[in-house]
């Protein structure tokens, strides 16, 4: 059972990372710090980064469940 886990956790994990590097850039970085930065748009955020903003936060949750399920199972095990 903890293989398991383990090996929802590697995947959520590369999702997660995937997903948080498709966002667009907001601004106010390090980038904009030395003037590299461009303004963006006004407009607010499309449909598409509604969604992947969603997705985001679901796999974050079960990517934090996987944690949590593996700690327990961890201590429970020991």
């Amino acid at each position: 059972m903890v293989i398991g886990f383990s090996i929802a956790l590697i995947i959520f994990s590369v999702l997660l990372m995937m997903l948080v590097l498709m966002h667009k850039g907001k601004g106010g970085g390090l980038s904009d710090m030395f003037g590299g930065g461009m303004q963006s748009s006004v407009g607010g955020s499309s449909v598409a980064e509604r969604n992947l903003d969603r997705i985001t936060i679901v796999i974050a949750l079960l990517w934090f469940a996987c944690i949590v399920v593996l700690g327990i199972l961890m201590k429970l095990g020991s």
